[in-house]
Order: structure tokens, then sequence, then C-alpha cells
């Protein structure tokens, strides 16, 4: 009886030292992100961040609209392109880069649900441009996101980080399209380029380099061989595993065969047409819709990224045309 009461006494202790320890020194997780939220905002004197209360509650994201996009509101149906920035409250993750960083695909399917939920409740439109601070608990939790050690910047997302978004929802992937190329070719100090105006390459920019000296002529069915360089709009090849053969003033490229230009990207045929010939050099700068499109591509050669433009340069070593 004796050993009953002493058991259940201390049962009771327990139980009640855990219970006041819980009500005096622990917070719930999305007071804690919320606490994280409105420290982060004043450390970093950010202003205009407003809390999502949509349907009377609050997810717990907080938002600024930048610029405010207009039309039909998005619902989790629809499909929908974005470029973006991302931060970590801790600032060990910090990617900056919207050449890389582009999605396209359904609402409904956006992770983290945080981002999901504030297109949907804050953004609402196309065009708009929106700062998205989002709680570590709809953000990638207490697991984090990506690999290595979190204390490599760019590395990996620790667990129970907040996240600062900057998110542009893209309202024309065309327009888009025209105005990074047009400002990739300012930066860097491109010109001689020419603007296909007509015809399924309509939108491209090229540059015949070195003038086509080959006697033969290029055409759909060719059997063309090349050396090509292909690089993304921050100037970051995705070309690069075969064995490097210079193309001035690039520092690899690819070497390849194709047995005829059927199955090529837009963009890509159509440029090795306008140069006509081998022997000679071409430069191409190439919107989405011609390159890659809204799928992006993963393969051996590297990843392009969704909706993104691209930069070819090609030397037409030879061209063998169907008897």
């Amino acid at each position: 009886m004796k050993h009953t009461f002493f058991t259940l006494l201390v049962i009771s202790v327990i139980a009640g030292l855990t219970s006041c320890r819980k009500n005096s020194n622990m917070v719930g997780i999305k007071e804690y992100d919320k606490q994280q939220i409105l420290n982060y905002i004043a450390a970093n004197g950010i202003t205009g961040m407003v809390r999502d209360t949509t349907g009377g509650d609050t997810s717990g994201v907080y938002y600024k609209i930048i610029e405010q996009g207009t039309g039909a509101p998005l619902d989790y149906p629809d499909t929908v392109a974005y470029t973006y920035t991302l931060r970590t409250f801790d600032g060990l993750y910090n990617n900056t880069d919207t050449v890389t960083d582009h999605y396209f695909g359904y609402l409904g399917h956006i992770v983290p649900t945080g981002l999901q939920l504030a297109l949907h409740n804050a953004a609402k439109y196309r065009g708009t441009k929106i700062r998205i601070l989002v709680p570590s608990h709809l953000g990638y939790g207490l697991a984090g996101a990506g690999s290595g050690s979190s204390t490599v910047v760019n590395g990996r997302i620790a667990g129970n980080q907040c996240l600062d978004y900057t998110v542009y929802i893209v309202p024309n992937q065309a327009a888009y399209d025209d105005l990074a190329i047009t400002k990739y070719m300012a930066a860097n100090n491109l010109t001689g380029y020419t603007q296909v105006q007509t015809g399924e390459a309509k939108g491209m920019w090229y540059k015949i380099t070195v003038p086509p000296t080959g006697p033969n002529a290029i055409d759909i069915n060719s059997s063309v061989t090349m050396h090509y360089t292909g690089q993304l709009l921050n100037n970051s090849y995705f070309t690069d595993i075969y064995a490097p053969t210079p193309i001035a003033p690039n520092t690899t490229s690819s070497t390849q065969t194709f047995g005829d230009l059927t199955p090529l990207t837009t963009g890509f045929r159509n440029g090795l047409l306008l140069l006509g010939h081998g022997g000679g050099s071409i430069s191409m700068l190439i919107p989405s819709r011609l390159a890659y499109g809204n799928g992006g591509f993963t393969g051996d050669a590297g990843t392009v990224a969704a909706a993104s433009c691209l930069r070819f340069d090609v030397q037409v070593t030879g061209v063998t045309n169907a008897n």
C-alpha cells in the first residue's frame, strides 16, 4: 500500500512539474515563428508588412505588395510562372539569382505551403511583385531542405528557419523573355545582334561571328558537326560535359554531331539555318519559348530551369547533306 501511494505521489509530482514547465517556459511553434518574424522586421528596418488574415484567421505569413498586378485572381488549379529570391532569417541561405530561380507549374503544387498561400491570398494576380515572410512551420519545418551542411551559404536551409521571399509573377512570358535578353545584351556590352522578326524563330537574336566558308548548305535534313557552348543569362554554362574545345571568348564547349536538325529546339535549329553553311560561327540569344520552354531541361548536359532564356555560341565544323 505504501509502495502504491509513493508511486502515485511521484507520478503526480512529475506531472505537476511538466505542466508547470510547459505553461511558464514553452511556446508553440506558431508563437515562436511570429516572434522571429517580428524581430526580423524590426532588425532589418522593414516597413509596410501586413499579416495575412484571409478567412478571418491568420496563416502566420507576413507580406508586402511591391507592385500590384491585374487581371483574374489566381486559383489553385491555375498554372503560374514566377521568378524569386530567397534568404533564410539566419542569413546562411541567400539566393538572389532570378535567372536560375524560375518556377512554372500549378499554383496548388507550389512548395513550401506558406509561399503557396501567400501567392493565392495576397499576391492574387499575374504581374504582382511581392515580398513574403514565411513562418518555419509553413516553410521547410524541422527538417529543413537541401543537402550538405547548413553552415555553408546556399548549401542547405536549416530546420526551423523562417523564409524571406521576393516573388515576381510573370504576366506575359514572351514579353519577359524579350526584356531579359535586351537587359543581358546591355549588361554584357553585346552589339551587332539582329532580332528575327518573322517565322517560327520570331523573337530570337543572332550574330554571325565568323562568316561561313563551307561548300554545303545547312538544311533541316543535314548532318551537322559543331562545337558549341550553352549558357544561362547569368553566364553559367550548362553544356560542359563534353571534351572542351574553346570558342573565343568562351572557355568551354561541347562537341557533337546531329544526324538531322529535327530534334533540336526551335531556336537552336533556326540559328543553324540562319548561319546557312558550315565553316562559320553564330551566337544565338534564344527566348525560353524557343528553347526548353516551361518544362525546362534536366539531362546529361546539365539543368535548365523552366522558362529560361539561353545563349548558344556555335562553330559548325562539318555539314553532310542527304543524297
